[in-house]
């Protein structure tokens, strides 16, 4: 018999600490399916939001994880860095299940992208043009917060949007 973990009611707090830590991440860990072994595999990636407050990345196809997305487009991020000081797992972190999107470039949505995510990621300049790289959407379906010990939540992907 398998139990399941004690959640408690998502609320406002819950909910406005799940955007603070969406909104605060420059990178996050991406976990994807291996190609090769059909198992979990994972990576830091650089992180972003579009206009809507979503997550996005701007991905190398010479990445491994980049090859896993376009082979599998289910994925899962990790959000949330410890502190200076204490137990890290006292810290808040946020776990986003997402399924992805490549951005195809050239159109419309590819430039408006690109002009949002250099105002967050300006170094970004440098490799933004490379012909191998290409955005990538990770809109959640679902959304699980971890705001320290005992403070468990599973919210929507619509607490997210403010």
């Amino acid at each position: 018999m398998t139990s399941q973990p004690p959640l408690l009611p998502p609320d406002g707090e819950a909910r406005h600490l799940a955007r603070q830590i969406l909104a605060g991440a420059r990178y996050a860990a991406l976990a994807v399916i291996d190609l090769e072994s059909d198992t979990p595999f994972v990576s830091r990636v650089g992180m972003g939001l579009c206009p809507q407050g979503l997550p996005i990345s701007l991905m190398s196809d010479l990445a491994l994880h980049t090859a896993a997305l376009r082979a599998n487009p289910a994925c899962a991020l990790l959000l949330g860095e410890p502190g200076e000081k204490g137990d890290p797992l006292t810290y808040p972190r946020l776990t986003l299940q997402c399924r992805s999107a490549f951005i195809p470039r050239g159109g419309t949505e590819h430039a408006a992208l690109r002009r949002h995510y250099l105002l967050s990621h300006p170094k970004a300049q440098i490799y933004i043009d490379f012909a191998d790289f290409s955005f990538v959407h990770m809109p959640p379906f679902a959304v699980h917060l971890n705001a320290g010990f005992g403070k468990a939540y599973r919210l929507k992907p619509a607490d997210l949007l403010s």
